[in-house]
């Protein structure tokens, strides 16, 4: 699932019109990560360099140049090589680019040094990133520089940088129709793998061995991991980010797994917790559906209007309570809410904005406050609980016990949509599904 050029022009178009005629912008894309001596990373396209371009490829630049009459945007890409493309793939290659990316000119990426320059004579302010490259951020200061020391020939160099983020990324926020079907679809994929892990999951196999169905289905339908899957047994359950997934899975202990398709570079995230033998001990029933009522409770919350926090505060008031009736916490539940008294159980938050990236771009908080939900807003919902053995003060029956359930839920019209849905939640039917 591919979009069409026409959305990458469009977000071009409104990234020139929020900086203003006077205004230049600049991106480049991710350097190549070296992973162990002789062999790269897979390479993924920056974020922000992707969402303007649709050009996955290393060694380019985009600049943005509102109103100049020769062409607005400029790509420098690597040219045609038939040799290094034997060794290393295909390149659209600056004859191509023009075309291909819609833009109005074409560079090799070795004249970016001659000719960015000569763009940024004139200009009053450059939006441009810095801090992610520091090569990038180095020759970006020896090109402004270059322009300053033109002064006495009447060139005007540009007298303020200012971090491209602070529009760009209020911008990707809000997801357009075409981003939230990408980001549904990546959703559909990732619950069929949940799906499939809950169908396959049994005692005695180990956490690798059910991270490689996720796997399987991911790469049946053309998708990478938007992000290292924890599938965490029993006691690895508490430990919030467990990566390592090497432990066998013991009958009576449940089994978390956090792991989330990337399809066309947007991110799902699902979290769902279920019993390594298929069904539920009481125990563990009882804390699982504590944690579902919060969740319910939760994307409850999420429509236009209400603000950032509001998902989480009520997800918090829902477990506490849970907690003081299962005799977890003592005390009065606004006290136990004012003191946190909960993050012994509970110790991150409910949620995170979603989107090209798994932790997406966006600010949380405006001028102080808390931001409102707005319709195209893409986030998690994910409260949990956790007892890792040996927590002091708690009934050995409850230790061992992790537990989150997370979904995507995009910000509608009229209140939400949770992406999400088709992976199953509720106790009776994840049982259900394990037992066929």
């Amino acid at each position: 699932m591919h979009f069409k050029p026409a959305e990458f022009k469009r977000r071009r178009k409104e990234l020139m019109r929020r900086i203003g005629k006077q205004s230049i912008a600049i991106v480049a894309a991710a350097p190549e990560k070296i992973r162990n001596r002789d062999a790269d990373y897979a390479y993924r396209p920056d974020s922000d360099f992707y969402y303007l371009t649709g050009f996955a490829e290393p060694e380019a630049i985009a600049v943005f140049v509102p109103g100049r009459k020769e062409g607005q945007f400029i790509i420098f890409c690597r040219e045609k090589n038939p040799e290094m493309e034997t060794w290393t793939g295909r390149r659209v290659g600056v004859k191509a680019a023009p075309k291909t990316l819609e833009a109005d000119e074409a560079w090799p990426i070795d004249k970016a040094d001659e000719l960015i320059p000569q763009l940024l004579q004139d200009r009053h302010q450059v939006f441009v990133s810095f801090g992610n490259d520091q090569d990038f951020d180095t020759r970006m200061i020896k090109w402004i520089n270059g322009v300053r020391r033109l002064s006495r020939s009447g060139v005007h160099a540009p007298q303020h940088l200012i971090s491209l983020e602070s529009v760009l990324h209020e911008m990707r926020l809000i997801k357009s129709p075409a981003e939230s079907k990408v980001m549904h679809k990546a959703a559909r994929i990732s619950a069929e793998a949940h799906c499939r892990a809950m169908q396959t999951c049994k005692p005695n196999l180990f956490e690798y061995e059910v991270e490689a169905e996720l796997l399987h289905v991911f790469r049946k339908h053309g998708c990478e991991t938007a992000y290292n899957s924890i599938v965490g047994g029993g006691d690895n359950a508490c430990i919030l980010h467990y990566v390592e997934n090497s432990d066998a899975l013991h009958d009576g202990d449940l089994l978390l797994i956090d792991a989330g398709a990337e399809l066309n570079f947007y991110a799902s995230d699902i979290t769902r917790t279920f019993p390594v033998n298929g069904r539920f001990s009481p125990e563990q029933r009882q804390l699982y559906q504590l944690v579902l009522d919060a969740n319910y409770a939760a994307i409850k919350e999420v429509r236009p209007g209400n603000h950032w926090n509001k998902p989480h505060e009520t997800a918090v008031r829902v477990l506490t309570k849970g907690l003081v009736k299962l005799k977890l916490l003592k005390g009065k539940i606004e006290t136990l809410i004012e003191k946190q008294a909960y993050r012994k159980f509970y110790m991150h938050r409910t949620g995170h904005w979603l989107g090209m990236d798994v932790h997406d771009v966006g600010e949380y908080r405006i001028n102080g406050k808390w931001r409102k939900l707005e319709p195209g807003m893409v986030l998690t919902v994910e409260p949990g609980l956790y007892i890792a053995h040996g927590t002091k003060g708690v009934h050995k029956k409850w230790w061992g016990i992790g537990i989150r359930i997370e979904d995507d839920v995009l910000v509608t019209k009229k209140g939400n949509q949770v992406l999400t849905e088709d992976v199953p939640k509720e106790v009776d039917e994840i049982e259900a599904l394990m037992a066929r």
